[in-house]
Formats: structure tokens, sequence, C-alpha cells
């Protein structure tokens, strides 16, 4: 685990934002109960660099938007252990990365936004993922999806790259 005074600006970001921290596995479950009724993005934060320029950043961008998820909350990859591993738990069949996000509708996950979608992105293109997905799954106009959760297309690499690039757009 990394030192609480390195953390604490990070996790900050997502606090100002009006996101609810949970430190705890019983949190979790508090927050995931709730969620059975309306909308809430879940987020797992990190300490590595794709949260810091792309997630977090993305995340500001959006939680003023129009249309936005009714409640969003937050767990600590390698921080808080026990809470993202509840969050994991409720997540069951959508595997573990960070940094991490998911939107649940009536607490069924509809969204997800795995790290593979985060990293080598810019913050605009993640936005602009998480808009098109509050647009569809929140709100009044908010459809219900055919029962598969959903994820944006993997960018698709450039020639002669190796398969792990990703492009910033």
């Amino acid at each position: 685990m990394y030192p609480e005074a390195l953390v604490h600006p990070m996790r900050q970001e997502l606090v100002r934002l009006g996101v609810e921290e949970l430190r705890d596995a019983a949190a979790v479950d508090a927050a995931l109960e709730q969620s059975r009724e309306g909308t809430t993005l879940a987020i797992v934060n990190s300490v590595c660099g794709c949260a810091a320029a792309n997630a977090r950043p993305a995340v500001a961008m959006v939680v003023h938007g129009d249309v936005r998820p009714d409640r969003m909350v937050t767990v600590f990859a390698g921080q808080d252990r026990e809470a993202t591993e509840r969050l994991r738990q409720h997540l069951a069949g959508i595997p573990p990365s960070s940094p991490f996000m998911a939107l649940l509708r009536d607490g069924d996950p509809v969204f997800v936004l795995e790290r593979r979608h985060i990293e080598g992105r810019s913050a605009s293109a993640i936005a602009a993922d998480l808009t098109a997905a509050f647009e569809r799954f929140c709100g009044p106009a908010a459809s219900g999806g055919d029962g598969a959760v959903e994820r944006p297309a993997d960018p698709p690499a450039a020639a002669g790259t190796p398969p792990t690039f990703r492009s910033i757009l």
C-alpha cells in the first residue's frame, strides 16, 4: 500500500466532485443496496498514471452534465482492499481492473469502462463514452438496454504498432 499522504490528493479529486468514497465492505454493501433503484456510477480509483491523466479528469468533465447518474461512488484499488474486493464481488463476471468504471441501473451493470478502455485514451474520449452511457441509461429518456453489459469498442491499433498500443484520441 502507498502512504496515505500520497494517496489522499488522488482520493480528494473525486470526493470534491461529489463522488462518495467507500472505504470498507459494509459501505460498499450499503451503497450497492441503494443502487437497486436508479443509477450509480461505481469507480475504482488508482494511483496509476491513466487514472490521473485520463479517468479522474474524465469524471470531472461529466459530473455536471445535464444527464448523469443518481449517485456516484468510488473505492481505491490497492488502498481500500476490502472495499475494492467487495465491489468486484458485486460485479461478478466482469474482469477486475483499475482504474475502472461501471454504470449500474437498478443494481445491475449496464456499461463498463475497463482499464483497456481508459489507458492510452484522452480524458475527453472517455468523457464522451460516459456521456453517451449516461444519456442511454440515466434520466427520463433512458432506455433499458438489452440486458448485456455494454463497453466501448477497443480502439484499433495503428499499422505496425504492438497490439497493446492505444491511440490517445
